[in-house]
C-alpha cells in the first residue's frame, strides 16, 4: 500500500466517502487510489465548484466530504467557496497536492506556499511529509471537519509522500504505520451554561418585546421544535439572520421570521424590540458598511442576551429553557400549510415568490442565489410544503450551482432548486456539467436580467450619485447577451425559456417529474 491507498482507505474508515475532484499531475497516484470501490469520486471542472460541492454535502448530510485540488493555484480557486463554506460552519476535508519534497528545492513554476493560502480560512493545516504518517494525519484532519461546528481541515499531500510505500519512510513513523487509526466519535456539542440559560429564562418572564434570533444547527430538527415550544410558552417572537446555513421550514414546521438585508428595512423590522436573544449566532449586522449608516442594526436601549455559543448545543439549551420556564409540556406553534394560486401574467419578484411556493415539491431543497430578484420569496413560502431553503452565509456569489451539487448528492430522491442570478450563475457555471454527468436531480433556475442589478441598488445605497455610462457597463451584461438554453444544452443539460409567470410554474413542476437536472432561463 502506498501513500495514497493509505488516504483514501483512511477517508473511508473515518466516513468520509465521497470526493469532489479536480486532479493534477501530482496527484494522480490519489488518484489511482481513488478506484476504491468504497469512495465515490465526483469529478468538476472547476475547484470552485468541488470546494462549494462539499459544503452543499455538509449541510445536508451533516458529514464531511473531501476535496482533491491541485497545487496551490487549485487550491486558490477554490478559497472563494470555503470561505462561504467556512461562514456557514460546514465542515470539508481538502486534500492539496504539492510537489514531491526533493523537486520543491529547484523552485519550479507551480511552487506556491500552500499554507500560507489554506491558512486563513482552514481552522487545521497539515503537511503530510510520509507516507508513513498519512493515515494519521488523514484521521486528524476527518476529526477537525467533524467537529461542531464544521470546520475546514487542510491536508497537503507531496508527490512522494503519495507514491511512497508504506514503512519506506522514517523508522520511527514505522509503529503509527503498522496499527490503523481509530474510527473518529461523533462530535459532540458543548453543554450551554445554566446560568446563561436561567438569565435568558428571567429575560422572557419579563414580558418585554423579545427577539429569540436562530442559526445555524438551531434552525432545524430537535433544536427549532423546542425554540418554538419557548416561543409559545413567553409570547416571544423567532427570527433568523437573513442569510441562514440551512432552514427547514414549510407547513407543520415552527416559522421563523427574517430579518431584512437592507439597513433601513431591517432597524424598522428591530425597533420594537427590547431583548435579542442570539442562538449560535451574534447580533444583526450590516452586511457592507454605508455612509451615515450603522454597522450594528439594534434599536438604542435594545439589550442582547447570549443563549447559545457557536460550539453548544442548542437542543439541549432549549430544553433546559423550557424546563426553568415551567413549561416543558407547551406546544410549539407550528406553520399552517397555505395553497398558493398559480399566479399568471408577467414575471416581477411577487409572481416568481408565489409561482415557487406554488412549485415546490414536498421536502424539496431550495438552494438561494436569486439576490435581487428573489428576495420576496421566503415571506410567500413560509406555508409551501415541507422543504429546506439554504443562503449564502459567506457573500462570496458563486456558491449556489455548486452547493446544489452537494445538496443532491446528499439527499437522492429529493429534488433541489436553484435560484441564481445570471451574473452569479457565470462564476461556477461549470457546475452544470458534474449535473449532467452525475444525472442529479437538480432544476437550476436562472434569472435573467443581464445586470448585476443587486450592484445598482448598492450603487445608490453607497450615495456614490447617478451610474455614469462607463460604470454602467461595469454592472451589465447584455453585451454580447448570455446564451442559457446553448449554455445547458452544451453540457448536457435540457432548458427551456419562460416569459409569464404561470410559464415559470409550469416548468418547475415539470422538472419534478424527470429525472435529472434541468435548467429553466427566466427571461425577465
Amino acid at each position: 500500500m502506498n501513500g495514497a491507498q493509505s488516504l483514501v482507505s483512511t477517508l473511508v474508515q473515518q466516513g468520509v466517502d465521497l470526493c469532489f475532484a479536480n486532479p493534477g499531475t501530482s496527484e494522480m497516484h490519489f488518484l489511482a487510489a481513488l478506484d476504491d470501490p468504497r469512495m465515490r469520486s465526483v469529478l468538476c471542472l472547476f475547484e470552485g465548484v468541488a470546494t462549494g460541492a462539499a459544503d452543499g454535502y455538509y449541510r445536508m448530510r451533516g458529514t464531511p466530504a473531501s476535496t482533491l485540488l491541485h497545487l496551490g493555484p487549485g487550491l486558490a480557486n477554490g478559497l472563494a467557496n470555503i470561505h462561504n463554506a467556512r461562514r456557514a460552519s460546514s465542515g470539508m476535508v481538502n486534500i492539496v497536492g504539492e510537489h514531491s519534497s526533493a523537486h520543491l528545492r529547484h523552485d519550479p513554476p507551480l511552487t506556491s506556499d500552500i499554507e500560507g493560502l489554506a491558512r486563513p480560512l482552514s481552522h487545521w493545516v497539515r503537511r503530510s511529509d510520509s507516507a508513513d504518517n498519512i493515515a494519521w494525519d488523514t484521521t486528524q484532519a476527518v476529526a477537525q471537519a467533524s467537529a461542531h461546528p464544521g470546520r475546514i481541515a487542510t491536508l497537503i499531500l507531496p508527490g512522494d509522500a503519495s507514491w511512497q510505500t508504506l514503512g519506506a519512510g522514517a523508522a520511527q513513523a514505522s509503529a503509527q504505520a503498522a496499527t490503523p487509526p481509530a474510527p473518529v466519535p461523533a462530535s459532540t456539542a458543548k453543554a450551554p451554561s445554566a446560568a446563561r440559560v436561567a438569565h435568558v429564562a428571567r429575560v422572557l418572564r419579563s414580558g418585554e418585546p423579545t427577539l429569540i434570533i436562530l442559526a445555524n444547527q438551531a434552525t432545524r430538527g430537535l433544536a427549532l421544535e423546542r425554540a418554538g415550544r419557548v416561543a409559545a410558552a413567553s409570547g416571544a417572537r423567532l427570527g433568523s439572520q437573513f442569510f441562514t446555513a440551512r432552514i427547514e421550514r414549510g407547513a407543520g414546521r415552527v416559522p421563523l421570521e427574517r430579518i431584512p438585508y437592507a439597513v433601513p428595512q431591517a432597524q424598522a423590522f428591530l425597533q420594537g424590540f427590547r431583548h435579542l436573544i442570539t442562538v449560535e449566532t451574534r447580533e444583526p449586522v450590516a452586511f457592507f458598511a454605508y455612509p451615515d449608516k450603522p454597522s450594528l442594526l439594534k434599536a438604542e436601549g435594545t439589550l442582547v442576551h447570549p443563549l447559545v455559543e457557536a460550539d453548544e448545543d442548542s437542543a439541549l439549551a432549549f430544553e433546559m429553557l423550557l424546563h426553568e420556564l415551567g413549561a416543558s409540556a407547551t406546544p410549539a406553534r407550528l406553520q399552517p400549510r397555505i395553497d398558493t394560486p398559480v399566479p399568471s401574467g408577467a414575471l416581477n419578484p411577487g409572481s416568481i415568490a408565489l409561482a415557487l411556493a406554488a412549485a415546490i415539491p414536498e421536502h424539496g431543497i431550495v438552494v438561494d442565489e436569486s439576490l435581487t430578484t428573489g428576495r420576496e420569496t421566503m415571506g410567500h413560502t413560509q406555508g409551501a410544503l415541507p422543504h429546506d431553503l439554504i443562503n449564502n452565509m459567506g457573500g462570496s456569489i458563486g456558491y449556489a450551482t455548486p452547493v446544489a451539487i452537494g445538496a443532491a448528492l446528499a439527499c437522492p430522491g429529493r429534488r433541489v432548486f436553484c435560484m441564481v442570478g445570471d451574473g452569479s450563475a457565470m462564476y461556477t457555471i461549470q457546475s452544470l456539467w458534474t449535473q449532467a454527468r452525475e444525472g442529479l436531480d437538480i432544476t437550476t433556475i436562472i434569472f435573467a436580467n443581464h445586470s448585476y442589478a443587486i450592484l445598482k441598488a448598492e450603487f445608490a445605497n453607497m450615495g456614490a450619485g447617478t451610474p455614469g455610462a462607463r460604470a454602467l457597463a461595469m454592472i451589465d451584461i447584455d453585451r454580447p447577451r448570455i446564451d442559457w438554453q446553448a449554455m445547458a444544452r452544451s453540457m448536457g443539460v435540457p432548458s427551456v425559456a419562460v416569459h409569464t409567470a404561470e410559464a415559470f410554474h409550469r416548468a418547475m413542476v415539470d422538472s419534478t417529474r424527470t429525472p435529472g437536472p434541468q435548467l429553466i432561463e427566466v427571461c425577465l
